[in-house]
């Protein structure tokens, strides 16, 4: 779908059309607002920031502020068909908690993070002696909304470790796929579609 962030044009190509969405950190709600409009999804959205809940509202989304560690428990069981947390799973407290909750709300959810073992981060770090400032990581160290710094790799044992199933996995490098082979090097980002 145009417009769209590469990770989120992928979620929006999956998703089914008419399914129940639970968009989680949904931003200025760019995601459920194509969502609503290409696919008659019923998308609901949970977003920390008041400025980027406001304007959702305004574009006529139903998100309420929230904050994914401790808000997604109010939910109930398989309330959706898919849950969402797009480049929000490194930003979380207790990402293993987050994930589970949302296998328990949605039948299926698709988890997209920053690649932290992309080969420029790797290199700055080995010759710069210093955390990357890039497109992708655009925060320095002190002001970074990430606190939990995930690779490719380390996200599919933690997958395995739970016994969760990947239903599909995409890997872009700036905004064009990439093949599986040598992602955890190569990729900028991921997205995955995980199940139970």
């Amino acid at each position: 779908m145009s417009g769209l962030r590469a990770d989120l044009a992928i979620i929006a190509r999956e998703v089914a059309k008419g399914a129940r969405v639970l968009d989680v950190g949904c931003g200025d709600g760019a995601l459920m607002a194509a969502l609503r409009d290409q696919k008659q999804v019923d998308a609901r959205g949970m977003e920390i920031d008041r400025d980027n809940v406001a304007a959702c509202v305004a574009r006529g989304l139903s998100v309420i502020q929230g904050n994914a560690d401790t808000d997604l428990a109010d939910y109930p069981d398989l309330a959706f068909d898919y849950a969402v947390l797009s480049q929000t799973l490194q930003t979380t407290m207790r990402p293993d908690l987050v994930v589970e909750q949302l296998l328990r709300i949605g039948a299926r959810a698709f988890v997209s993070f920053p690649n932290f073992a992309q080969w420029r981060t790797r290199i700055a770090l080995m010759f710069g002696g210093m955390m990357p400032v890039t497109k992708q990581l655009p925060a320095r160290w002190y002001d970074t909304p990430n606190i939990h710094h995930v690779t490719i790799d380390d996200f599919r044992d933690f997958i395995a470790q739970r016994g969760i199933r990947i239903e599909g996995q995409w890997f872009l490098r700036g905004d064009r796929l990439i093949g599986e082979r040598g992602a955890n090097l190569l990729a900028e980002h991921a997205v995955f579609l995980l199940a139970r």
